[in-house]
């Protein structure tokens, strides 16, 4: 295991990357999640147990391991002490184990509210935001009004941050949509209250990582969602509003680019994206309903179905070049093995020309072509190979050419949610 090695997800996120992380954690020292907030989750199935992760890295389900949240991380208090919670009933002890940045911004109830009005008056063109704060508690960080964790232990500092915030929020809801207002003593003792149950976690992460590096441990960093809704190379305004790809952890976590040994991507067999936005490779409604159903393609956080189509190396392909993926984990390919014909998308046709590329011209994704090729599906169970030479030919000629279209090394191949499930490329 490299060093210091940063997983993403390489298409619309949901790739599975919580199972991969899963498996990478045994060797490593740290787990550190670098951008997003509660509106991602990480899914882990180990035995009978299925754990849903918001907020901490999966790495805490493995005794002795690091987990860090960054300060490119929003965080919700509440949802966070929830999660600390549920994983103690579980027998899973965080005390010690999970270092939280004191340097990640708060989100705020009258984030929530803001989401929740914004999203609701769009007359046309909606994001799918799940409504939980993120977007306007990035808005106020870059605003430079953000209020950040290690502030929530200043009462009196704390305080006239939060009033001020309150009044101009406040101001802006009466304005937009006849809202009473929030008082802000209400806030503030709920938020002291939370902020007494988290100081003992909460820490100087950039500090930690950077001497952790120096002594030589491993470290592996997080990203949620998936590189095509990042704020900025994302199908934009169809996005999540933070840096989801690899260079966020740079500045999510605090460790310079030259740090970074390793950039690992996961993939699905085919395509998915949860909420709004342009899908070239889009399935019809039957095989949408058949794909969704026997991959269980529903929303970790919100419970929403996920879009689903065929593969799409034109953004996989793309994916590689921004993040600089190294190496691949292709995940979900049992979910292919009932299908007589697989279909590959190798370009984009727009106004006569083929595309390799996403352009950021308006309405693209949605005009354009998709390009396909054809291969021959399987049609036998691989859920229970143990070995990459156990899987049918046609499933390794079809990884085999999803590796020649990405132009990237495979590492593994997921046929299943559990841990043993989980093959070496060749």
């Amino acid at each position: 295991m490299a060093q210091a090695t940063v997983l993403v997800g390489a298409q619309w996120g949901d790739e599975g990357k919580g199972k991969v992380i899963d498996i990478l954690t045994k060797d490593v020292q740290y787990v550190v999640r670098y951008q997003g907030g509660n509106n991602a989750g990480h899914t882990v199935v180990i035995g009978d147990d299925k754990y849903v992760l918001h907020l901490i890295p999966s790495g805490i389900l493995h005794s002795g391991k690091i987990c860090v949240i960054g300060h490119g991380v929003v965080i919700d208090p509440k949802a966070l002490i929830d999660e600390i919670l549920l994983l103690e009933e579980k027998g899973i002890d965080c005390r010690g184990r999970l270092k939280i940045s004191d340097k990640a911004h708060v989100i705020f109830p009258y984030h929530n509210k803001i989401d929740e009005f914004r999203e609701s008056k769009r007359k046309q063109g909606k994001i799918g935001t799940t409504k939980r704060g993120i977007g306007p508690c990035y808005a106020d960080k870059v605003s430079r009004v953000g209020i950040r964790m290690g502030e929530l232990f200043d009462e009196r500092y704390f305080k006239d941050r939060l009033e001020s915030n309150v009044e101009e929020k406040n101001a802006l809801l009466k304005d937009l949509d006849s809202f009473e207002g929030f008082p802000v003593e209400d806030i503030f003792k709920k938020y002291c209250e939370y902020a007494r149950y988290l100081k003992s976690f909460t820490c100087d992460t950039t500090m930690l990582l950077n001497e952790a590096l120096k002594k030589g441990d491993t470290i592996l960093f997080e990203g949620a969602q998936g590189t095509f809704l990042d704020v900025d190379y994302g199908t934009y305004p169809y996005v999540t509003s933070s840096n989801s790809t690899a260079g966020g952890a740079c500045t999510g976590a605090g460790i310079g680019p030259s740090k970074i040994d390793k950039v690992i991507g996961v993939v699905k067999a085919y395509t998915t994206r949860v909420g709004e936005g342009p899908f070239p490779t889009e399935f019809g409604p039957e095989l949408m309903e058949k794909i969704r159903e026997k991959g269980g393609e529903f929303g970790a956080t919100t419970g929403r179905a996920r879009r689903c189509g065929w593969f799409d190396s034109v953004l996989v392909k793309n994916s590689v070049d921004i993040n600089g993926i190294d190496e691949v984990a292709i995940t979900k390919l049992d979910v292919l093995d009932e299908m007589e014909t697989i279909k590959i998308c190798t370009a984009y046709k727009y106004n006569g020309e083929l595309y390799y590329n996403i352009p950021g011209n308006p309405g693209f994704l949605d005009e354009c072509e998709t390009i396909y090729e054809e291969h021959s599906g399987w049609e036998e169970d691989t859920s229970n190979a143990t070995a990459y030479r156990d899987l049918p030919e046609n499933a390794r000629k079809y990884l085999d050419r999803i590796k020649e279209l990405i132009g990237t090394d495979i590492i593994l191949v997921s046929v299943g949610k559990s841990r043993k499930q989980t093959l070496p490329y060749k």
